[in-house]
């Protein structure tokens, strides 16, 4: 009889974190506080949805007199306590079902449930604690067209590529000194406003703490709704740090095999490695690929970034591949390439 393979090991410092977050755990609730979880907007298609949160232990959120949420500081996106495998109930459908959280906290599930196309609501609830609001779109079979685009540097200013002035702008700055990229918003508008029913997808190699954060900041510039594919930064079973190439490379091969009928116009910027990834992914799918956006940093961000990232190459033969340094520009480039109008 065959052996059965050995168990994965875990990485030491995977274990660390675990315990840590257990002992923060096991403080928070002799404090009598209790975990909640913060629904993430997701996605889906006909008969099925993707349902993505975490469950969290967070200290009382600060408001202004008129009740709505206090601007505050990146780094206290960073201060809830994730509780690991956490049973979660999720009413969708007019069905009950139950997931359990990962390690980190992070529910990413994939429901049966049969809604309706456009942006569809249910609930989620942990503990007993009272159900909270949770919204995804559900693509229709007939959709042909998607919009995927990177958040950093993309959508918001953050100068990432310089570790410094990135964790300046992520920790210390307060979220409505946050800036968006000139044009961006209009542009990502005009799209969906050309392709009724078409899905928005964000797709950043950001932090799951930063989504109440970032889904402000979207609302307050005017930025369409989308679904948020974030990453749990810290540790894996086999690494100091999750690979953030990774994480993009495997949503976007999961986009296109759960939307195969669906092109994507791909939008990100010239900081970081979008051109080389969406490179590798028109190669994997070219039938998935609408087009490529790529925003070129000003000189003075590409100063900041230590100089502008090479430009990867790309079929000349493939979708139509453009770029410019923001939002109008890029919106010309894909006017004259026949994917705008």
């Amino acid at each position: 009889m065959a052996s059965a393979p050995p168990a994965p090991r875990i990485h030491w410092f995977a274990r660390l974190e675990h315990r840590l977050h257990v002992w923060r755990e096991g403080r928070a609730r002799r404090r009598g506080r209790v975990a909640t979880i913060l629904p993430f907007p997701g996605y889906g298609g006909p008969g099925w949805v993707r349902v993505v949160g975490r469950v969290l232990i967070v200290p009382p959120q600060r408001r202004t007199r008129d009740g709505e949420p206090a601007s505050v500081r990146g780094w206290r996106s960073f201060v809830g306590i994730p509780v690991s495998f956490a049973a979660v109930t999720v009413d969708v459908g007019g069905s009950t079902h139950q997931v359990v959280a990962d390690r980190g906290g992070v529910v990413d599930t994939v429901i049966h449930a049969d809604l309706e196309p456009g942006w569809q609501t249910f609930t989620i609830s942990v503990e007993g604690q009272e159900p909270v609001e949770a919204r995804a779109f559900i693509v229709a079979a007939s959709t042909t067209f998607g919009v995927l685009s990177d958040v950093d540097d993309t959508v918001m200013v953050t100068a990432l590529p310089r570790p410094f002035i990135a964790f300046w702008n992520s920790f210390v700055l307060d979220e409505h000194a946050r800036l968006p990229v000139p044009g961006m918003a209009v542009l990502l508008d005009q799209l969906l406003r050309q392709h009724p029913g078409a899905p928005m997808v964000y797709l950043s190699t950001g932090a799951w703490n930063v989504a109440p954060t970032l889904w402000r900041f979207l609302s307050r510039h005017l930025f369409p709704a989308g679904s948020m594919l974030l990453t749990d930064w810290g540790p894996t079973h086999d690494r100091w740090f999750r690979s953030g190439r990774e994480h993009k490379l495997t949503n976007l091969r999961r986009l296109a095999s759960e939307f195969p009928h669906v092109k994507w116009l791909l939008i990100g910027d010239d900081g970081q490695h979008d051109e080389s990834i969406y490179t590798q992914f028109m190669e994997e799918h070219p039938e998935s690929v609408a087009g490529v956006a790529i925003r070129r940093l000003l000189p003075a961000e590409a100063v900041l970034a230590g100089g502008r990232a090479e430009s990867e190459p790309h079929a000349a033969d493939s979708a139509p591949w453009v770029s410019a340094e923001d939002g109008a520009g890029l919106r010309d480039q894909l006017g004259e390439a026949g994917i705008l109008h």
